[in-house]
């Protein structure tokens, strides 16, 4: 049991890091473009937050296929992080180059960082101990490193715009030495199936409700890291430490309500969690958008950031619920192929509907989108669900 929890809190440390460097980034996106040679706060920014998310999507289940096929885990994660670190500390060292180099290294760095980060979640999946408690514990790990990482970044941002790039080099170096030091995990190997893994949908046509509520989670991630930065500073007037403040009222409660949510959806299965945190998530993000002052803004993120805890690993778990033993580093790379794509739509869509239609559009689609998915799913919750509860229950009897 004592091996079971350190190294659960050493995956979720590995978690932790990776998107604690990667968020450190999102306050002064604006200001960090510019000093990278990109012009227009959402013209720009949208290029350099969607190379990175590229990167995440080709190669997120690539990372899990090869994992699967060699059965082992800790050397990919450990090549991610280190990989993604030497991108990041490129880019906080380049000199003047056309823009499209700049998003050529933000592609390699997403390329890497995603094996890290997505490996590290499948081997918390390999653990023993519940499902939901170990979606938990990633839970908390995301949000800790997303909430501490957008404040800490802002206050990076005051030294100069590329400091966070140096902070985050530093921090994903470290972590690819320390996972050298993670015990393995991976199953055994099958190199012959590891490309037909790839379709883990199309053999579990399940999953893909799981993806879609991952996909539209995600979605509203990619919003705020670059409308809702944009519209914090143009509305409230606020600098990136100000910005990062703002976000991390989201981020606090998103991590620290992520491990008794997940280890409650274990308890009561996984469709109150999902359904009612979706549609509750979707509305105070459109309340967002309404607020007249920061402070209430500040509640309104709380708000989000809350629901937003209700239903993240109760979603984690039920990929897992679904996936089969030998393929969870797939599923779990599909899942993040699917949420990847979700945050690109967010940059890259929200971006869109903010410079045409303005601000109060796009929360309202951004907010509109997960309340109809919530809706529209419901019935196929309801009968994954079903099948589920049953297994819970012997698990519990059996121990």
């Amino acid at each position: 049991m004592e091996t079971q929890r350190r190294e659960r809190l050493a995956l979720s440390g590995t978690v932790f890091a990776v998107l604690f460097a990667q968020v450190l980034l999102y306050p002064g996106v604006p200001q960090l473009v510019e000093s990278l040679g990109g012009s227009g706060p959402l013209d720009a920014g949208t290029y350099f937050l969607a190379a990175e998310f590229a990167g995440f999507v080709l190669f997120a289940g690539l990372w899990g296929a090869l994992s699967d096929a060699a059965g082992k885990r800790r050397p990919f994660i450990a090549l991610g992080a280190l990989g993604g670190g030497l991108a990041y500390g490129l880019l906080a060292v380049l000199p003047e180059v056309p823009f499209w180099v700049v998003l050529v290294i933000r592609f390699v760095e997403g390329a890497f960082t995603i094996g890290a980060f997505s490996l590290a979640i499948a081997t918390l999946m390999d653990l023993e101990g519940g499902n939901g408690r170990n979606m938990g514990a990633a839970g908390i790990a995301i949000g800790l490193g997303t909430g501490l990482g957008a404040p800490i970044g802002g206050q990076l941002y005051r030294l100069g715009p590329r400091a966070p790039l140096l902070a985050a080099a530093g921090l994903m170096v470290l972590v690819g030495v320390a996972a050298t030091q993670l015990r393995e995990r991976g199953g055994a190997g099958d190199r012959s199936r590891a490309l037909s893994a790839l379709f883990t949908v199309r053999e579990r046509p399940a999953l893909a409700v799981p993806y879609a509520f991952g996909f539209a989670d995600r979605f509203t991630a990619g919003f705020f890291a670059l409308v809702g930065v944009v519209y914090f500073q143009t509305r409230y007037g606020l600098d990136a430490a100000g910005t990062g403040l703002l976000l991390g009222a989201f981020f606090l409660p998103f991590a620290l309500l992520q491990y008794p949510l997940g280890v409650l959806s274990d308890r009561i299965g996984r469709v109150g969690p999902v359904a009612a945190g979706s549609f509750a998530y979707g509305i105070v993000i459109i309340a967002v958008s309404l607020t007249p002052t920061v402070a209430l803004a500040a509640l309104a993120m709380a708000l989000v950031g809350a629901f937003g805890a209700l239903c993240a690993p109760a979603t984690l778990a039920l990929v897992n619920d679904l996936a089969a033993a030998g393929g969870r580093g797939t599923a779990t790379g599909g899942f993040n192929v699917v949420g990847s794509l979700g945050f690109l739509a967010g940059v890259v869509g929200g971006g869109a509907l903010a410079s045409r239609y303005g601000f109060e559009a796009a929360f309202l689609v951004a907010g509109g989108a997960e309340i109809l998915l919530a809706v529209a799913l419901l019935p196929a919750l309801l009968n994954l669900d079903v099948e589920r509860v049953a297994t819970f229950d012997s698990e519990e009897s059996a121990d």
